[in-house]
């Protein structure tokens, strides 16, 4: 029997390469595509002599043409980390938008299920806690994160509309703050800031006062989420993160500790609409999905501090 073949989008990214592993490991055949603005072939090395993966160098803005027969079409790309979307605007919102119309085409024309992986950005600095899936943001347009939240928001209404124009088989995954081997040292994301500046004995930088919060999931358990959506008969948005919060004082205490840097923590200006609490209602994953991180914040920045070091 011939294995099922899944495409990724943004493969050659953190979160991608962790899933094309996964996949690989689990009898899929994988086809990653990305134009490795910020992915890396470094995190794919142990999969390209697989005869399991093939590797496409392509924007997916561009028009996706592939002659294999498909089962899933999984849109990983995208431009994630802050430091990334500020620099590159545009890309960031055409990915969110003529990328996400082209995964969806090729899903289309190859008769595919589509996961779209959207975050929990499209729910803005949120008025609500913690968030639910049927909460609507509090998303600020034409500020300097609007790039982002907009691409994603625009992505989830484009799937939805394949969905109920073209009877198409899609998910939406909203991710919360993932963490874990893998991540670039210095994507501006808080863990990877952290650790690299625990590790190189330099101040620990907290944007305000440290009482924004956070949930952070292992990227372990974010990865075994994803494939079980993947296989889900669910349409409807699902969120996938830990609901276990903690402040950015908290997660710099931590990092000190596990790497026992003698680091102090400088405070700087809170930067324009970052969210004062994030954390995810995750009762619909536990339900239809049957899952729940297992990974402790300790446990898993352990791990991730090893990689780094």
């Amino acid at each position: 029997m011939a294995k099922q073949r899944v495409v990724i989008t943004g493969g050659a990214g953190f979160i991608g390469s962790h899933l094309c592993l996964k996949l690989v490991n689990s009898g899929y055949s994988v086809v990653c595509i990305d134009n490795l603005i910020t992915g890396c072939l470094n995190n794919l090395k142990i999969l390209l002599k697989n005869r399991n993966f093939r590797f496409i160098k392509q924007d997916v803005c561009n028009y996706i043409k592939l002659a294999d027969k498909i089962s899933f079409v999984l849109h990983c790309a995208s431009l994630a980390s802050p430091e990334d979307y500020l620099r590159f605007p545009i890309k960031t919102l055409k990915v969110g938008s003529l990328g996400t119309h082209n995964a969806l085409g090729l899903a289309k024309e190859k008769k595919a299920a589509f996961m779209l992986f959207s975050t929990s950005e499209v729910y803005g600095d949120p008025l609500v806690h913690p968030q639910k899936e049927n909460y609507w943001g509090n998303v600020n347009t034409v500020g300097v994160r609007g790039c982002y939240d907009e691409s994603k928001r625009f992505a989830e209404a484009l799937t939805m509309a394949y969905h109920r124009t073209h009877k198409l088989n899609t998910k939406i995954v909203r991710i919360f703050n993932t963490y874990g081997p893998g991540m670039r040292s210095y994507d501006g994301r808080v863990v990877p800031n952290f650790i690299n500046q625990a590790l190189d004995n330099q101040p620990l930088t907290v944007y305000g006062k440290g009482e924004q919060t956070r949930s952070f999931c292992y990227i372990d358990d974010l990865v075994e989420g994803l494939c079980r959506l993947m296989l889900a008969p669910i349409n409807e948005p699902v969120n996938l993160g830990n609901p276990n919060e903690f402040s950015i004082m908290q997660l710099a205490r931590i990092v000190l500790k596990l790497t026992g840097s003698k680091s102090k923590i400088i405070f700087k200006t809170l930067p324009q609409d970052d969210p004062r609490q994030r954390q995810p209602d995750i009762s619909r994953a536990k339900r239809l999905l049957k899952w729940r991180p297992q990974v402790s914040l300790e446990e898993g920045l352990r791990k991730t501090v090893a990689w780094f070091k």
